[in-house]
């Protein structure tokens, strides 16, 4: 199969490095020549191209791994071969999808994806096959595509590493996906944006702060598309939080244990159950 990465970034560059050794004949997209070229000479594309225009046409399937926008101005501007597959990384779906498929030939099967995985730092010096590695997956699925088009991204995406996939429609998705990932990325910020920086204080953190606030290194670019064509259901993740927070706060206030002591109980529980 003829595969071509579109964006070797960190999920971009992983994908390529967990393809190596399948049996396919993988390209790379980028528009930085140097990165192609090292992607090139440790073995992990064929060849590399800055606009994709010559590959693309030739590809049985095409990951395009850039942002929300992009990937729709990439579809728009290049022609895919008849009876291929298209897939993307997307953090977000319903408002994405929706746009995405009206681009689209209907002899062009578009199979929309999210890893639940990567990476702090950008670019693709930080990309790994590892990344991949026990990692969740969700095909996204929707009327227009075919029972086989899903069943072989199910198969093709555990080879390359991930331990969980799932399939749901894009709206389930949107709705999980600000709880799970957009939430903890704005917790992280706030959280690092409220230190009041009286102390150096990363000279008295320990394991909770660095786990914590490890993910408020954040691409900027990427999460503030994601959080606004989101916001309804992050909005509605971020009432819920706040109203646990509350019932913490109240029980500070009121010098209340056993408040204190229930809620931490049920935490406990639930993060044991989290990934049995």
């Amino acid at each position: 199969m003829i595969i071509t990465v579109v964006g070797l970034g960190v999920i971009g560059g992983s994908y390529v490095q967990a393809l190596k050794g399948l049996g396919h004949e993988v390209y790379g997209v980028d528009q930085d020549q140097q990165t192609l070229n090292q992607a090139k000479q440790e073995g992990y594309i064929v060849e590399g191209f800055t606009d994709g225009h010559d590959i693309i046409s030739k590809s049985d399937l095409t990951i395009i791994c850039l942002y929300p926008s992009l990937v729709l101005d990439f579809i728009a501007s290049h022609h895919f071969k008849k009876g291929s597959m298209i897939t993307d990384v997307v953090g977000i779906k319903s408002y994405f999808l929706e746009k995405a498929l009206k681009l689209v030939d209907n002899d062009i099967e578009y199979v929309s994806g999210h890893p639940m995985a990567g990476r702090e730092k950008k670019g693709y010096a930080y990309a790994s096959k590892d990344v991949f590695k026990n990692a969740n997956y969700i095909i996204i699925e929707h009327q227009e595509n075919r029972k086989e088009a899903i069943e072989f991204m199910c198969g093709f995406v555990s080879q390359l590493g991930f331990k969980s996939v799932k399939i749901m429609s894009p709206y389930d998705h949107d709705e999980i996906i600000s709880f799970t990932s957009q939430l903890p990325h704005m917790i992280a910020v706030a959280l690092m944006n409220s230190d009041n920086q009286k102390f150096d204080t990363g000279k008295y953190i320990g394991d909770s702060y660095r786990d914590l606030t490890r993910i408020a290194n954040i691409n900027e670019a990427l999460w503030s598309e994601l959080f606004l064509r989101n916001r309804e259901n992050l909005l509605k993740s971020i009432e819920a939080f706040e109203l646990q927070l509350d019932l913490i706060k109240q029980g500070l206030v009121e010098n209340d244990e056993q408040i204190l002591k229930k809620l931490f109980i049920n935490s406990s529980k639930r993060r044991e159950n989290l990934e049995k």
